[in-house]
């Protein structure tokens, strides 16, 4: 899966302040998401993202 920072992925579980849409700010074997409804950042493994990606914005 072709994903880049900058990117915006909707994941198939929303986050609990209501959005789905997060920004890729840091890409590798770990990627670093922000949540575009609140901000809030984490970090996700590369296999767990790709299994839990709906699709590329």
């Amino acid at each position: 899966m072709d994903i880049n920072v900058g990117d915006v992925v909707r994941l198939k579980k929303q986050h609990p302040c209501g959005s789905k849409e997060w920004e890729v700010l840091r890409s590798g074997a770990d990627f670093r998401l922000k949540c575009r409804g609140c901000g809030h950042q984490i970090m996700i493994s590369r296999p767990l993202l790709e299994k839990n990606v709906k699709e590329i914005l």
